[in-house]
C-alpha cells in the first residue's frame, strides 16, 4: 500500500450504515435518496458532481433501451468527477438492491440497520453492492488531497438490479473514460467477462375440473413438469464446453417464480412461470430466445396434451447481454497488480456467470472489469453480508489503481 493513501475504516463503517439505513429497492423513493447522498458525499470529498433528473420517456423511447422490472417513476444520475479532462479510469457501483424478504427472517429483524459480527457487515446491500460503492468512496476520500495528472470519475447508478437503466443513462449523457471498474461482489477475483441473461415467462394451460375427478382434467403444473424437464436438457447442452474464462454453468436457466391454481381441490388450469435464462457471448438476443423457445416447442410436440395446447412464451423485463474485456488488453493485469499492492494474493481473472452493467462499458469499447468485496452467494441473501477486511482490501486496490493510472 503506498504509504500516503490513508484507509479510514471507521468513515468506510460510517457511510455503510447510512446508506443502508436507505432502504433503495428499485423504483422505491429511497432509489432517489440514496443518489441524493451519494452526490452530497461526493462533493464533499471536492470532487466536480453531476446529479440529474433522467428523462425516464426519452430513455425507454431509445432502440437499445436496457429495459426495467419495475415501476419507476423519477430516477437521478450522479457522477463525480475529481478534476477536468476524460478521466483515465471509471469506479462505477449501483445503489439499488432487491427487496429484503419478512424482516423476521434476519438474524435482528431490520435488514435496514447495519449489524457488525464476527469480522463482518450485515444488511441488505452490504454485498450487492453498497460494500463496493462505499469502498469507492473510501479510495476517493484517500485521494482526495493528492495531485493528479488526470482525472477520475465514481459513477453512482440506479436500476442495474432490472436492467441498467442507470448505467444506460449515464453513458448516453456523455459520462465515459478510458477504463472501469465495476465493484460488484467478486470473491477476491477480477472478473473480466460476464454472460448475459434474458427474464422468461411461460404460460402452460389445463383443464380443470373437481380434484376428485383428477383423471377427467388435466393439471397445467403436469404439463409445465414435462417443459421444466426440457429446460434442465437445454441447460446441460449449452454448459456443454464452456469457454475460457468461464467456469462450469456459467449460463444457467433457473425458475424463480411458478404461480398456479386458486383452490386446493380443483386441477389447476393455468400455470404462469418466470425465471431466468443464460445467454452466452456472442450470441444475439434473438438466437437465445430461438434456442429457448424451439426447446419448448419441441418439448410439447411430443406432449399429447401440449401438442393442442402449446405454451406461450414471452421475454418481460430487462435484456442483459454478455460482455467481456478484450483478449489480450492490459488493464486486467493492471487491476490484478494494484491487488497485490495492498498485500493481497494474486487473484485470477475469471468469468461470471450473472449479468452486470460491465457490458454496457464494454460495448462502448471501454475496458472494463469487476473487482469488490463479498461473495455472489451472499448478494440477495438473507442476512446479507460482507467480510469488514474485504471492503477495506477493496478500498485499498481502488485508491492503488486510482494512483496507477491518473497520477
Amino acid at each position: 500500500m503506498s504509504p500516503d493513501l490513508d484507509i479510514d475504516v471507521d468513515l468506510i463503517r460510517r457511510d455503510l450504515a447510512q446508506i443502508v439505513n436507505i432502504p433503495s429497492t428499485g423504483g422505491a423513493d429511497a432509489e432517489v435518496a440514496v443518489q441524493r447522498w451519494c452526490a452530497a458525499t461526493l462533493t464533499g470529498l471536492g470532487m466536480d458532481v453531476d446529479q440529474w433528473t433522467i428523462d425516464l420517456d426519452d430513455v425507454r423511447a431509445t432502440d437499445d433501451y436496457p429495459g426495467e422490472e419495475v415501476e419507476r417513476d423519477e430516477a437521478l444520475g450522479c457522477v463525480g468527477v475529481s478534476g477536468p479532462g476524460t478521466p483515465a479510469l471509471v469506479l462505477n457501483g449501483h445503489v439499488d438492491v432487491v427487496p429484503s424478504g419478512e424482516p423476521e427472517t434476519w438474524t435482528n429483524s431490520d435488514p435496514w440497520l447495519l449489524r457488525e459480527a464476527d469480522g463482518h457487515w450485515f444488511g441488505r446491500g452490504v454485498c450487492d453492492m453498497k460494500g463496493g460503492v462505499v469502498a469507492i468512496i473510501a479510495a476517493a476520500r484517500a485521494l482526495s488531497g493528492i495531485e493528479l495528472a488526470r482525472p477520475f470519475a465514481v459513477h453512482t447508478v440506479i436500476g442495474e438490479e432490472d436492467g441498467g437503466i442507470g448505467t444506460y443513462a449515464t453513458l448516453r449523457r456523455g459520462h465515459v473514460g478510458d477504463a472501469c471498474v465495476i465493484a460488484e461482489p467478486t470473491d477476491g477475483q477480477v472478473v473480466a467477462a460476464n454472460a448475459g441473461s434474458l427474464t422468461f415467462r411461460i404460460e402452460v394451460v389445463g383443464r380443470a375440473t373437481h380434484g376428485s375427478m383428477r383423471a377427467t382434467g388435466h393439471s397445467a403444473i403436469t404439463a409445465f413438469e414435462r417443459l421444466h424437464r426440457a429446460l434442465a436438457e437445454l441447460e446441460s447442452v449449452r454448459n456443454a464446453a464452456p469457454p475460457h474464462p468461464f467456469g462450469e454453468l456459467p449460463w444457467p436457466i433457473s425458475v424463480g417464480i411458478v404461480h398456479a391454481g386458486d383452490w386446493a381441490s380443483t386441477v389447476p388450469d393455468l400455470l404462469v412461470a418466470e425465471g431466468r435464462y443464460g445467454v452466452m457471448p456472442g450470441e444475439s438476443f434473438a438466437d437465445a430466445k430461438a434456442a429457448f423457445e424451439n426447446a419448448l416447442a419441441a418439448a410439447a410436440a411430443a406432449d399429447a396434451w401440449l401438442a393442442d395446447n402449446p405454451p406461450t412464451v414471452t421475454w418481460p423485463g430487462g435484456h442483459f447481454a454478455a460482455g467481456r474485456l478484450p483478449e489480450g488488453d492490459p488493464f486486467g493485469d493492471e487491476v490484478v497488480e494494484a491487488v497485490v499492492a495492498t498485500g493481497e494474493p494474486r487473484p485470477r481473472l475469471t468469468g461470471a456467470p450473472y449479468g452486470s452493467d460491465l457490458r454496457q462499458y464494454a460495448a462502448l469499447g471501454i475496458p472494463t472489469v469487476q473487482y469488490g468485496p463479498g461473495e455472489i452467494a451472499n448478494a440477495h441473501a438473507v442476512d446479507e453480508r460482507v467480510a469488514i477486511a474485504e471492503v477495506v482490501t477493496c478500498a485499498r486496490a481502488y485508491a492503488e489503481l486510482i494512483v496507477a493510472r491518473c497520477r
